[in-house]
């Protein structure tokens, strides 16, 4: 099998890509070739892994990835959340231009390969339900989630002309993301128990009671590996799949660090609010009845508190106390 990754160089990529270098195979098929493409050359190594770096949207650079004819493909490059509010022209370039010149390079190469599409559940928009259902009609409120909606529906038609077979995944916000802080409106869901965790301190912009969906980087490598080797005819013309997670208040983010670092590490939050991030994440949904995702085989954790262990195991190398 050979299997291409577009932002390998991020932590999603790079844990998607380290976890096939390791296992070797995908779906019980052998690793053949692992192409690996983002800004900054990706830095997973092994055998058949080949590291590329470049714009996507430069000429040709799809053409030319597409040319090593992947089994295929996961599409997670693409510019965060506030970046792409902050920046309307670069965000529409790299999010939704760069998607179509991808998806034109494979109809155009006749590869007819499986298409995982890194979405988001900031598809959605105001005004909510408590819980989102599964059929919920999408109405972004912010370029990031129009970028993507556009995207979906790309994947949709693509897969139903048969030019691919693609899975878009509407991600929960990824929590604890390992490493520095990235432009993500979302960030900050992170840096308040990464930080904290190894005595730093960390900035909460929003208000305590914000209530958000969150899944671990373990279970989001899962979803990408699942929706790369499972049976598509389940998903019919829906292409489009709002994984599992967990609806977790900042306030309970904040008492599962004080669980396993006490109150010191607590101490550690600054509360400062932000309207700029505030805009942006009052416009996102807080949880999601994900029946569907769960349906068609996908997983992820049940609580913070199991969030919070995944990191600690995953980066940490240690076990939470007790």
């Amino acid at each position: 099998m050979r299997i291409l990754i577009t932002g390998a160089a991020g932590m999603i990529g790079r844990k998607v890509a380290e976890r096939l270098v390791r296992d070797g195979h995908l779906g019980g098929r052998r690793l053949e070739a692992l192409v690996l493409h983002d800004v900054v050359r990706p830095g997973t190594e092994g055998p058949g892994v080949t590291a590329l770096e470049g714009d996507l949207s430069a000429p040709g650079a799809v053409e030319a990835l597409v040319a090593h004819r992947p089994d295929v493909i996961v599409h997670l490059a693409g510019v965060v959340s506030g970046e792409a509010e902050a920046d309307f022209e670069k965000g529409y370039r790299v999010n939704l231009d760069g998607t179509r010149a991808l998806l034109e390079a494979v109809r155009g190469a006749g590869l007819h390969p499986r298409f995982v599409f890194a979405s988001t559940e900031a598809v959605f928009g105001a005004p909510f339900p408590d819980v989102i259902p599964d059929d919920l009609a999408p109405q972004p409120l912010t370029s990031y989630g129009t970028q993507k909606l556009i995207s979906e529906a790309l994947v949709n038609d693509w897969s139903r002309r048969g030019f691919l077979d693609g899975v878009s995944l509407r991600f929960p916000t990824i929590c604890v993301r390992p490493g520095k802080p990235n432009r993500a409106a979302s960030g900050f869901f992170s840096g308040i128990v990464r930080e904290p965790l190894v005595g730093l301190p960390a900035v909460l912009p929003v208000p305590r009671d914000v209530v958000h969906t969150m899944a671990s980087p373990r279970a989001a490598v899962g979803f990408v590996l699942h929706a790369a080797t499972m049976d598509t005819g389940a998903l019919g013309g829906r292409r489009a799949v709002i994984p599992p997670g967990v609806a977790v208040s900042v306030g309970e983010e904040i008492e599962a660090l004080r669980e396993v670092a006490g109150d010191k590490a607590v101490q550690l939050i600054e509360e400062r609010p932000d309207p700029a991030v505030w805009a942006i994440v009052s416009t996102w949904a807080k949880a999601f009845e994900a029946k569907r995702g769960q349906e068609l085989g996908f997983e992820a954790e049940g609580s913070f508190g199991e969030i919070l262990r995944v990191h600690i195991e995953d980066e940490l190398r240690r076990r939470v106390p007790g």
